[in-house]
Formats: structure tokens, C-alpha cells, sequence
């Protein structure tokens, strides 16, 4: 027990295990959101302590047998006074006098008091672990197929995984699919069954003819290479009608709390399907081969829909950071989304995407060197290759291996080295996969020619250069065939990870004269080994010939000391390590989306509103202009188009019930908005309603002129500066421009190139705050991609109070105002407008005489026309009597008052949530159809 982690007190070992209960529960009730929890502090601090505690468990249970002595009969560990002074526990104590001893007692009792049951988790893949082969009408042969993410959750104790896949064969009777599924139940697996013919239009269609291709950078086939039955979007369909048939059987097994981990291109429809079923259900989705570059995936027909339901998932994984980086440009280039620190943002919802690197079980290679028949067949290869030195490539026959480049490379290196001849052999084993595409039989020919071409030029009548195999080699032998290896090649063009490079590295801890590896930089495992890997451009075949000669030429100790740093990478970063860490940040980032979600405001009850409005006296309507009435734009379904969308064009649906509305008597409605005067002038010219624009700096009746609002001391002298700012960065920003208005000024980059323009707004930032605006009493606000510099204080619920004054004061109230409706898709810095009219926060109402009549205190409300510049006294006065009139003429509750905000679903002080503009209309109607009520 010497080796265990020391822990301070009892209070502490209890902290650690109240995290992870709430870790594992994702229990984020009220009354445990507490400041102390692990709810409150940051995502590595908590991700942190329970690795910690992860680890004390596994050092408790790697213990277990040593502390048998000390358990009573019924199992259970003895209580600390008899642990103490027990053999092989000292008396230690720490510096709060409890010893060590006691302290891991009562936290292994509370450990087993505090128990949980493992979780579920469903694994999707294409393919199920486990190959199936038919015997007979109800029988079946099942044969387990290793590799890495199997051997990744083998030793996750807390999961209890279930797979769910095609398993391999296509059986299109029902009596078969039930005694196969019967079958697979054993084996913790559950089959997705496929016809024949979606499966090939999927399988061999769309995966692997179009997305298979685009993702490894070789580009789309021509649409006339296809068969006239079997076109893009054939296959399409057929991909994603196969995916639903993966969601069906996911629904189908899925019970509340299980985890959904997807895996790769095979299944981008997947998370989308799933969520659609159950928004709460957690999905985490993780690609195995690379992520093209945005301008590569642009290319791709479906690139939109492909990438939105990826994005349903709650976790996005990739190999390298590379991956993901060209996954976030993607959806902000093709889909216009936000990329933040944390992946995309779609909607309100953030789709984490971060990279994990994936490895092998490397004790399973390290073992199996130790085996006899491994050591025999070590022994047999050394006497066979004698003299010589050894080169290996293990790869599948396949484009992006490279393995014509790597022979040719080979090549050359003999040519430019005629004294290595006799001296160096290179074997190849080139797994040959999909022998039925025409492609691949071609790449086989190829390479063969080249092999035969070669070992003609260079071979002798005892030796030739190149053994090249065309077969897979049993597991024991490719080990002893990495050990004997003094040269590995990895010259992959474009690869994933590419998991030989940890292989070799593994089988070489045993040898006494280490291998070099030279790996392609544009494999995964380049980001990983680079350290001590040679790295190489698999195009370059000078450069590889030369890497080849100086990895052979390597003294022994420059090849310990890369191999030291490679081998210590291996064995931290296993499959399992692997797999933890996805699964840890996957429950974290579910946790924190549970958090975020209870934070944004509810769906607006529309009913509950309309029924509050038809029994209101003297109705109060606040509208947004942008986002909010304006025409949709669907940026996600179609070409983002900049002249249709800076025309501002009014819902064409919300323009009837918007003029009953306003023409209601009992009924006011004010739009609030940034825009200028003559753009509301023109848009809402026709209706009966108040018009607040530049953010209620100007004011008028649509029956009567524009008034001045503005704030006292508001000067504009630091305009013109701006302004040159602006213009100057939009000369430099393709499709950004400048809007000048009277009281701000804005620069906008939403059609420009998202990171160029992010780019330039933080340019244009350190610009203004060095010069322009260094002393001026300003306010910048940054949009999502915008930039605007308005006069301090200038904000919609500073303007409020003075727009609320100047509508009693024409409208003559003869009764107070009880429903106030305050729809709007604000700025954050503008969302005080909403708490204006929050009941609990018009503390105004107490100063109030309740006897004052509501016509003479509108009577007497003062106009606050003119440029504002009056300082004395009696201005502010005045500007106090004119609050308390306006408080006095609401008549609100918790009942009659509705916020709401529309758009993305985000943090926000309005009460309620309308999804899009389109909700907006649906409720004006039900709203005016309410009036004939």
C-alpha cells in the first residue's frame, strides 16, 4: 500500500468523491449548483480531479489482494485502528493527525457506499467487432476482429459497452436476422441489417467512392464515370436512408442516461437522426481518416447538410488538431456559424470539436515479443537477412498509402548508393483490400511492375532488393518481423493516424540496436512522433532517398534517443488513455450543455401571452426590427446572397397582422432599432406606430416628425476619426462596408471571409483604443460580426425611459399600461431593455402617489426635444419627474409582462425564446386575431 496516493484528511477524499458523483450524474438541480462544487470551477480544474480520483481507485483496486489480510469475514475492510500498525502499513500520520491508514479506510467505505452502476455505452462503427459467417439456416460462426478501438474500451471499467454495426454479411431472410442477432447478444453486440443494394450505393457509393476520396485530398470522381442508375445523389440517398437505418436500431436499444459514441464518415447523418429522436440523448461523433480543408470539402454536392448534422452532436473528435481546425473553418466558411475556443457555434448550441490523438495497447506487442514462437521466429529472420539491413513498410493496398512513391524512393536511394547494394533489403507487405475495384487491381499492377522492374535491375541470383507481399501477415509474425527492423517506412500521402508507425515503435523496446522511423509528415502520427521520427515528403523522392540513407547511416546513440522519445509517447498515450479522454470531456461537455441550456430563457408560451393580451386594457407592443420582422434569410440552405439581404425587407407574412395591430386603440407599438431614420421612414412608413431608430437616439409618431432623444453632453466629435478607421479596414476587407449614422458608427463583415475579417476586427480594435477613441467618451460594441462605436450610454434601455416619456406625453394615457410585450433580437449590450420593464425591478413605483391621475401626470411629462445640452438643475430635475410619470403609467406583474428574444439560443435577460422570425409572425397573428375575441 506504500505506493499509494497520499491524501490529507477525510474532508478531502469526500470533496473528490462528491465531484465525481456529480461528474457521473451530471446532477445540476439548484441546490447542488453550489460555488464549492465542481459545477463552478473550470473545465481542467474539474476534468483534473477526476482523473485524480480515477486514479486513486484504480490504486485501491491494483491493491486489493495485498489488503486481503485486513478484511473481516463478511468481505469488508476492518475498521482503521486495526489497519493501523498492520503489515505493510506504517503509522504515519499527517499533519491533521489522522493517519494515512484510517484515511484510505473510510474512503474505500465510502467509495462502496457511494457505488454507481456502470454506464451504458452504445458504440456505432460501420462494422461490428465480430465477423459473421453463416453455417447453417440458424447457425452461425463468429469470429472476433481486433484492433484499436476495441482494445481502447477493454479497460474502461467504468462503461459497459454494446456495439452496434452491419456485421459483414447480408441476410435477407427474418429467420436469420433473428438467430444472428441471438447469436451476436453474447458477444455485447447488436447488428444493423442492410439490403444489398443500399449497402452498395452506401457503402461502396457515397463512402467510399465520393467521401473516401475528398477526405484524403484525391478529389471527387467525375458524375459520367458513374452508372446512369447510380448517380450522386442515388448514392446520397442511399447514405443517408442507411443511417436512418443505424438510428433505428440506436432508438430502438437506447434506455435514459446511455452514452451514443458514432464513429466515422460512414456515419455523419447519425447525430442528427438521434437528436431528432431525443434532444437530450448524449451522442459524441469521432472521424478516423482526415478532414479535408474547407476549400476541399466545398467541392462536395451535400457539404452543407453533412456538416449541420455532425454539428447535432454534442462532441466532435478528431486525430490531430489539424482535422479539427479545418472542420471549424468549414462550418464558418460554408455554414456562416461562429467558430469560438470551444468548436462551432449553431444556433445557441456549442458543438464542442477538439483533437485525441488515438494509440495502441502497447503491453499487447511487448507481450507477445516474449512469446517463444515470436522469439523463434526473431531468430529465424535475423539468420534469413544476416548481413543485411532490414526495411519495412507495412501498409493496405491502397492509394493513400503511397507505396509506389516509397518504392521509387527505394530506388533512387540505390541508384545514388551503389554501395548498399547486397547490403539492404526492403519488405513490403501490401494488404490488399476492395480486390473487386478496378482502381485497386490497377495500384496492384503498378506496384508489381515496379517490384519486378526493380529487383531485375538491382537483384543477384541469391538476392533481390524488394520482397514484396501481397497477403496479411499473422500477428506474431509482423512482431517479430517489427523487432528484427532497422528501417521503417511510413510514406503515407494523406492519412489519418496511421497506427504501424506505434506498432514498430512498440516492438522495438526489446531491441538491442534500435530502428528509425521514417514517417510521412502527412500522417496523423506525424504530430505525435515527430519528435523522433524523420519526417518526409512521401512526394519527394530525393528527399526520401535521402532520409533512407541517413536513417541507415545513424550512430546508436542518436537512434536510442529518438526511439526513447517516440516509445515514451506510445506508452502514455495508449488506446485507452485514448478513449478515456474522449469519453471524460464527452460527459463534461454534456454536463456544461445541461448548464447552458438551463440558463437559456424557455420557449415563449404563446398562449399563456395571447390570453394575457385579449385581457388587457392598454397594450404595449416593443418590437426589434432586424432579425426580428425582417424577411428569413437562410444562410445554412442557400448561397448567402449580400444585395438581397441589405435590402431589409419586412416579412412579407407579418405586414396584415402587424396593421391590425397597430391600428388596435388600445394598443401601442413601438419598433426599436439600430438602423437609421430613413430605412424605418421607408419599410414602416404606412403603419400607425412609434419609430425609435439608432437605438432610440430619434423618435417620431408615423403621424408626426422625428424628435431628438438624446442623451445631455452627447458630442460627436469623435466621428470623422472612426470613421477613417473604418473605411480604411474596408478598403482592406472584401465585402465588409461602413454604416454612418448620426450617433454610431458600425463596420460589418458578415459576407466577408470569416477569419480574414476576425482578424481585421481585432486590428481595427487596437486601432481605435490607441487612437481615435483613446479619450473620448465612447462605448465599442462587438457584434457577432460586426464592430460599432456609439456614444457612451447610448444602449436601448438607457433610450427607453426617455421614449416611454415622450409616447404618454403625445398619446395622453387615460389608463395605465397593463401588458408589455418586448420581442426583440438584441445585442447583449442592448438586452436592458428588457429589465426595464421587470416588475421587480421598477422600484420607481414605490415613489409614487397612487392618487395622482394618470392624465395629468401625462399632462405634464416633459418633452425632450433639441440637441440635449441643457446642464443645470433643473434639466435633471425634470429628467427625474419624467422617470417617475413614466413608472407610474405601468401597471405590470409577473403575469402581463413578456420578453422574449429570437434568434440563436443564447445567455439572455429576456424571460422567454422565439427560434426565428417566422415564430415572431405566428405570434403577431394569434395576437391580432385575438383583438376580435
Amino acid at each position: 500500500m506504500t505506493d499509494m496516493i497520499r491524501v490529507k484528511s477525510c474532508e478531502e477524499i469526500a470533496t473528490l468523491q462528491k465531484d465525481l458523483t456529480e461528474l457521473q450524474t451530471g446532477d445540476m438541480s439548484s441546490e447542488n449548483y453550489d460555488h464549492s462544487s465542481a459545477m463552478m470551477r473550470t473545465r481542467l480544474e474539474r476534468l483534473l480531479r477526476e482523473k485524480e480520483l480515477k486514479k486513486s481507485n484504480r490504486s485501491l483496486n491494483a491493491n486489493e489482494e495485498e489488503g486481503k489480510d485486513f478484511k473481516g469475514d463478511n468481505g469488508t475492510v476492518e475498521d482503521s485502528q486495526n489497519l493501523v500498525g498492520g503489515e505493510g502499513l506504517d503509522n504515519e500520520q499527517s499533519s491533521d493527525g489522522i493517519t494515512e491508514a484510517g484515511v484510505l479506510n473510510v474512503y474505500r467505505q465510502n467509495t462502496q457506499k457511494r457505488r454507481l452502476p456502470k454506464q451504458r455505452l452504445l458504440v456505432v462503427a460501420n462494422r461490428l467487432p465480430v465477423n459473421a459467417k453463416r453455417t447453417g439456416k440458424d447457425s452461425w460462426t463468429l469470429e472476433d476482429s481486433v484492433g484499436g478501438l476495441v482494445s481502447a474500451l477493454l479497460g474502461i471499467d467504468e462503461l459497459e459497452p454494446k456495439w452496434i454495426g452491419w456485421a459483414g454479411v447480408n441476410v435477407p431472410d427474418e429467420f436469420g436476422q433473428r438467430s444472428l442477432t441471438n447469436a451476436l447478444a453474447e458477444k455485447k453486440c447488436i447488428p444493423v441489417f442492410l439490403d444489398e443494394e443500399t449497402f452498395h450505393q452506401y457503402y461502396n457509393g457515397y463512402c467510399n467512392n465520393i467521401l473516401w476520396p475528398l477526405f484524403h485530398y484525391l478529389g471527387l470522381p467525375q458524375e459520367n464515370r458513374l452508372a446512369t442508375t447510380r448517380s450522386f445523389q442515388s448514392q446520397f440517398d442511399a447514405y443517408k436512408r442507411a443511417n436512418q437505418m443505424f438510428a433505428d436500431v440506436v432508438n430502438e436499444h437506447y434506455e435514459e442516461g446511455d452514452v451514443v459514441w458514432c464513429h466515422d464518415y460512414h456515419l455523419m447523418f447519425l447525430p442528427q437522426y438521434l437528436k431528432e429522436h431525443d434532444r437530450k440523448m448524449k451522442v459524441g461523433w469521432f472521424l478516423h481518416t482526415p478532414f479535408p480543408s474547407s476549400e476541399i470539402h466545398r467541392m462536395l454536392p451535400s457539404r452543407s447538410e453533412l456538416l449541420k448534422s455532425v454539428l447535432a452532436a454534442d462532441l466532435v473528435g478528431f486525430h490531430t488538431y489539424d482535422y479539427a481546425r479545418h472542420f471549424v473553418s468549414a462550418c464558418t466558411r460554408i455554414l456562416g456559424l461562429e467558430g469560438t475556443p470551444e468548436g462551432v457555434e449553431d444556433q445557441g448550441k456549442i458543438t464542442r470539436v477538439a483533437a485525441y490523438p488515438i494509440g495502441i495497447d502497447p503491453s499487447r506487442f511487448i507481450k507477445a515479443l516474449e512469446l517463444p514462437e515470436v522469439q523463434m521466429d526473431i531468430k529465424d529472420l535475423k539468420e534469413k537477412f544476416s548481413g543485411r539491413k532490414v526495411m519495412l513498410g507495412v501498409d493496405r493496398l491502397d492509394t493513400i498509402k503511397g507505396i509506389p512513391q516509397k518504392i521509387l524512393a527505394f530506388e533512387k536511394f540505390l541508384e545514388e548508393h551503389p554501395d548498399w547494394h547486397d547490403q539492404v533489403v526492403l519488405i513490403q507487405i501490401a494488404v490488399p483490400t476492395r480486390t473487386d475495384v478496378p482502381e485497386y487491381r490497377k495500384l496492384a499492377r503498378q506496384v508489381h511492375e515496379i517490384v519486378g522492374r526493380i529487383n531485375g535491375k538491382f537483384g543477384t541470383l541469391t538476392n533481390v532488393p524488394i520482397h514484396h507481399l501481397d497477403t496479411r501477415l499473422d500477428f506474431k509474425k509482423l512482431c517479430a518481423l517489427y523487432a528484427i527492423t532497422d528501417v521503417a517506412l511510413v510514406t503515407s500521402l494523406r492519412d489519418g493516424m496511421n497506427l504501424v508507425s506505434y506498432e514498430f515503435i512498440a516492438c522495438q523496446a526489446q531491441a538491442s540496436k534500435k530502428g528509425v522511423l521514417i514517417l510521412s509528415e502527412f500522417a496523423g502520427a506525424a504530430q505525435s512522433l515527430g519528435s523522433g521520427a524523420i519526417l518526409v515528403n512521401p512526394w519527394n523522392i530525393s528527399e526520401v532517398a535521402a532520409s533512407i540513407n541517413g536513417a541507415l547511416k545513424m550512430e546508436d546513440d542518436e537512434r536510442e534517443k529518438r526511439h526513447y522519445y517516440n516509445f515514451k509517447h506510445v506508452i502514455t498515450h495508449t488506446s485507452q488513455e485514448w478513449a478515456e479522454n474522449f469519453l471524460r470531456e464527452f460527459n463534461e461537455t454534456a454536463n456544461e450543455a445541461q448548464i447552458r441550456t438551463k440558463q437559456i430563457p424557455p420557449s415563449l408560451p404563446s398562449r399563456d401571452a395571447c390570453e394575457s393580451f385579449s385581457q388587457s386594457n392598454h397594450r404595449l407592443l416593443i418590437l426589434g426590427f432586424y432579425a426580428t420582422l425582417t424577411e428569413p434569410l437562410d444562410a445554412h440552405g442557400r448561397r448567402i446572397d449580400q444585395f438581397t439581404e441589405m435590402q431589409h425587407q419586412l416579412h412579407p407574412d407579418i405586414k396584415d397582422p402587424l396593421k391590425k395591430l397597430c391600428n388596435d386603440p388600445r394598443t401601442t407599438v413601438v419598433v426599436f432599432s439600430g438602423s437609421e431614420r430613413n430605412v424605418l421612414d421607408k419599410i414602416f412608413g404606412e403603419y400607425n406606430m412609434w419609430l425609435a431608430a439608432e437605438h432610440g437616439m430619434f423618435l417620431r409618431s408615423t403621424q408626426g416628425e422625428w424628435i431628438i432623444t438624446m442623451p445631455e453632453n452627447f458630442h460627436r466629435d469623435w466621428v470623422d476619426s472612426v470613421k477613417n478607421v473604418f473605411e480604411y479596414f474596408t478598403v482592406r476587407t472584401p465585402r465588409s462596408y461602413v454604416e454612418l449614422r448620426e450617433t454610431s458608427v458600425l463596420w460589418n463583415y458578415k459576407y466577408a471571409d470569416y477569419e480574414f475579417g476576425r482578424k481585421q476586427a481585432i486590428d481595427i480594435l487596437q486601432h481605435l483604443w490607441t487612437g481615435p477613441i483613446s479619450n473620448a467618451s465612447v462605448d465599442v460594441v462587438q457584434g457577432g460580426r460586426s464592430v460599432e462605436v456609439r456614444a457612451s450610454g447610448v444602449t436601448k434601455g438607457a433610450a427607453i425611459e426617455r421614449i416611454m416619456e415622450d409616447i404618454i406625453r403625445h398619446n395622453d394615457f387615460k389608463s395605465p399600461v397593463d401588458f408589455v410585450f418586448c420581442i426583440g433580437h438584441f445585442l447583449p449590450k442592448d438586452e436592458d431593455i428588457y429589465t426595464f420593464f421587470e416588475p421587480h425591478c421598477q422600484e420607481r413605483k414605490t415613489r409614487i402617489s397612487s392618487s395622482c391621475p394618470v392624465n395629468e401626470l401625462a399632462s405634464k411629462t416633459i418633452c425632450c426635444k433639441g440637441n440635449g445640452n441643457g446642464t443645470d438643475g433643473r434639466s435633471a430635475m425634470l429628467k427625474k419627474q419624467a422617470i417617475r410619470k413614466v413608472s407610474h403609467v405601468l401597471d405590470l406583474n409577473n403575469e402581463n409582462y413578456f420578453s422574449c428574444t429570437v434568434g440563436p439560443k443564447r445567455l439572455s435577460s429576456a424571460r422567454y425564446l422565439l427560434n426565428s422570425s417566422a415564430d415572431v409572425v405566428s405570434l403577431m397573428k394569434e395576437l391580432a386575431e385575438s383583438l376580435h375575441n
